[in-house]
C-alpha cells in the first residue's frame, strides 16, 4: 500500500467517525486535568489575586474562541445550499461546488469552526502541553479527512476545483479573494443541525470546569465545602433544554424545514 493510499484509507475511516473522535480525545485528555498544573491550582486554592485574575482572563478568552468557532459553523450551515457540507457519514456528498461566501475565504470552514470550538476548551484548561498535543493530533486527522474530501470533489469538478483551491487556503482564512455568497443566510438549517455541537461544547466545558474545581478544592483547607452547582452546570442544563426542544422540532414538526435546503 502506497503512502497516499494509506492516507486515503485512514481518511475515509476518520471521515466516517469524525464526530466521535474529538470526544475520544477529550476523554484521553482528562488525566492531564487531574495531574497537571499543580502550581497554578495551588495558587488558586490560596485565593492568590494574580492567579485568579489570570484564570478569569483565560476563561474569557477561551469562551470567546469557542463561540467564534460555533458562529463560523452557524454561518456556514446557514448559507450553504442542499447537497453540500452535511453530516453525512457513509459517503461523500457534493452536488455543487461552493466557491463564494465563506468558501471564498477558506475551503473547510466547518473544520475551522470545529478546531476553534475545541481550541477554546483547551485554552480553558490552562494546560499548554495539552493544547499543543491535541492541536497536533487534530491537524493530523483532519488533514487526512480533508485529503479524501478534496480528492472526491476534484473528481467531480476537475479544473473548477483546482482553480478554487489554488487561490483559497484549506484552513487558514484569507479575505483577499472574498466573493459575496449567492445563498442568503437562514437560521433554520443552523438550528436543525448545530444543536448537538452546542450541547457537546457546553458539556465538555462543564466537565473540565468541575475537574479543575475538584483539583483546587483538594488543595484547600479541610472542611472547605465543594460547590456542586456551578455556572457551568446551568449553562449545560440550558444547552440540554435547547437541544431537546430543537431535536423535537426537527423530528416531529416542519418548523425548521426549508424546501430548498432539505
Amino acid at each position: 500500500m502506497t503512502l497516499i493510499q494509506s492516507f486515503q484509507k485512514s481518511g475515509n475511516f476518520l471521515f466516517k467517525y469524525r464526530g466521535q473522535i474529538p470526544l475520544l480525545l477529550f476523554i484521553i485528555g482528562i488525566p492531564c486535568l487531574l495531574f497537571n498544573n499543580s502550581q497554578l491550582y495551588s495558587m488558586l486554592a490560596r485565593q492568590d489575586c494574580a492567579a485568579r485574575s489570570f484564570a478569569i482572563v483565560i476563561t474569557t478568552i477561551a469562551i470567546l474562541i469557542s463561540l467564534s468557532g460555533f458562529l463560523i459553523r452557524i454561518y456556514t450551515v446557514g448559507t450553504t445550499p442542499r447537497g453540500t457540507s452535511g453530516r453525512n457519514r457513509n459517503r461523500q456528498v457534493a452536488e455543487q461546488l461552493n466557491c463564494t461566501g465563506i468558501y471564498s475565504i477558506v475551503r473547510h470552514p466547518l473544520y475551522l469552526g470545529n478546531y476553534l470550538m475545541w481550541a477554546g476548551l483547551l485554552v480553558f484548561t490552562m494546560d499548554i502541553a495539552l493544547f499543543l498535543l491535541v492541536s497536533l493530533i487534530y491537524w493530523l486527522y483532519y488533514e487526512r479527512i480533508m485529503l479524501v474530501e478534496e480528492q472526491f470533489i476534484e473528481s467531480r469538478f476537475g479544473v473548477m476545483f483546482q482553480e478554487w483551491a489554488s487561490c483559497t487556503n484549506a484552513i487558514l482564512p484569507s479575505f483577499k479573494n472574498y466573493q459575496k455568497g449567492t445563498v442568503p443566510f437562514s437560521i433554520k438549517p443552523a438550528l436543525r443541525r448545530e444543536y448537538s455541537g452546542l450541547f457537546a461544547m457546553s458539556f465538555t466545558y462543564a466537565v473540565a470546569d468541575y475537574l479543575i474545581h475538584f483539583r483546587i478544592w483538594q488543595l484547600q483547607p479541610a472542611g472547605t465545602p465543594f460547590h456542586w452547582l456551578r455556572p457551568a452546570f446551568y449553562v449545560w442544563l440550558a444547552s440540554l433544554l435547547i437541544m431537546l426542544i430543537l431535536r423535537t422540532l426537527k423530528h416531529h414538526t416542519t418548523v425548521l424545514r426549508e424546501q430548498e435546503r432539505d
